[in-house]
C-alpha cells in the first residue's frame, strides 16, 4: 500500500550556516548536497564564492537569520560568537521568534548561559554542540554531535544535526555539550603528547617514527587506542560488589601496564630521554583502571 502524504518525514528546517572555514565549509556542503535549504554567510569573498549558486549568500548574520529555522555557528572563538549574535547586525537582532541557535564553536560554557539570557527576549533559543570528526567528516554528514539544552530544544533542532551527523548524543542541560567536547578534546591532545614523547623515546633507540606511526594506527585499530577503558559510568574505585571476574582482569591490566611503564622509564633513563608525561602516568596509573593509588 503506497505512503500517504501523512506518513512522509517533515522537511528539514532551513539552515544557516555562519563561519565557511574548514569545518563551516564541510558542515554548509553537506547540508546542500542533502537537499537542505542553506543560507551561509562569511566575511571572505574565497569562503562564499563555492555557495553562491546553491546557497542564499546572506551579507550580515542578521540577513541570514532572517531566512533560517535553525543557524548553526561555527567560528573560531567566544568573542566571535559573542559578535555574529549579538549587536544590530547580529543573529538576534533579525531572527524570528522560533528560531533556533547551534553553536558549534569550542567555548567556554558560560558563554552560552549569556548568548540564551540574550536570546530569551527575541524567543530565539540556543543550543550549544560539541562535534567530533573535522572537516572530512563534516563534508559527509558524519560529525559526532554532543548537544547540550533542554529535550525540547534538541528535538527542535535534531532534523539539521541528523543530516551532518552519524551519531547525536544529548548530553546533558545547557553547556554539556560543549563540556563534553572539552573533555574530548583533552583526550586527542593528551593523546598527541603522549604519541610526541613515544616517538622521542623511539628516535633516541634508532627506530624509524614513520614506522611507528604505522604500527600504532594498525594496533589502535585493534585495541580501540584512549576509548579502551572508557565503558565506566565513574572515575572512581571499584565498588564492593564489582564482578570478580571483572575485577580480577582490571587487576591484571593494571599489573601489566605497571611492568610496562617502569620498563619505558628505565629505558629512557639509559637512553637520557625525559619522559614528563610517562612518569606521571606511572605514579597514577592504578586510577586508569580502578584503583587507588598504590
Amino acid at each position: 500500500m503506497p505512503e500517504s502524504e501523512n506518513d512522509q518525514p517533515p522537511p528539514v528546517p532551513r539552515a544557516g550556516v555562519i563561519g565557511l572555514g574548514g569545518i563551516g565549509h564541510g558542515l554548509a556542503s553537506s547540508l546542500v548536497q542533502a537537499g537542505v535549504t542553506v543560507a551561509v554567510c562569511d566575511l571572505r569573498e574565497g569562503a562564499i564564492a563555492p555557495f553562491r549558486e546553491v546557497a542564499r549568500v546572506a551579507a550580515t548574520p542578521s540577513e541570514l537569520a532572517a531566512h533560517s529555522d535553525v543557524v548553526l555557528v561555527s567560528v573560531f572563538d567566544d568573542q566571535q560568537v559573542r559578535a555574529v549574535l549579538g549587536g544590530p547586525d547580529g543573529v538576534f537582532a533579525g531572527a524570528a521568534p522560533g528560531t533556533a541557535v547551534v553553536i558549534l564553536s569550542t567555548i567556554p560554557t558560560t558563554t552560552v548561559n549569556d548568548m540564551r539570557a540574550e536570546a530569551a527576549p527575541h524567543g530565539v533559543t540556543v543550543v550549544d554542540c560539541g562535534v567530533s570528526g573535522g572537516p572530512d567528516a563534516a563534508s559527509r554528514g558524519e560529525w559526532v554531535c554532543m548537544i547540550g539544552g533542554s529535550a525540547e530544544e534538541v528535538e527542535r533542532v535534531r532534523p539539521v544535526l541528523d543530516v551532518i551527523s552519524c551519531l547525536v548524543l544529548h548530553m546533558g542541560p545547557p553547556g554539556a555539550g560543549l563540556a563534553a567536547k572539552l573533555a574530548r578534546n583533552l583526550i586527542t591532545y593528551g593523546a598527541w603528547y603522549a604519541a610526541f614523547e613515544a616517538q622521542q623515546l623511539a628516535e633516541a633507540a634508532g627506530i624509524d617514527l614513520v614506522k611507528l606511526g604505522q604500527a600504532t594506527r594498525e594496533s589502535d585499530k585493534r585495541i580501540g587506542g584512549a576509548s579502551r577503558l572508557m565503558f565506566r559510568n565513574t572515575t572512581g574505585p571499584w565498588p564492593e560488589d564489582t564482578d570478580a571476574g571483572l575485577l580480577g582482569a582490571m587487576q591484571a591490566a593494571f599489573d601489566m601496564a605497571h611492568k610496562d611503564l617502569v620498563t619505558i622509564l628505565e629505558f629512557g633513563a639509559q637512553l637520557g630521554v625525559a619522559l614528563p608525561m610517562g612518569e606521571l602516568v606511572e605514579r597514577r596509573c592504578s586510577r586508569v583502571f580502578g584503583f587507588p593509588d598504590a
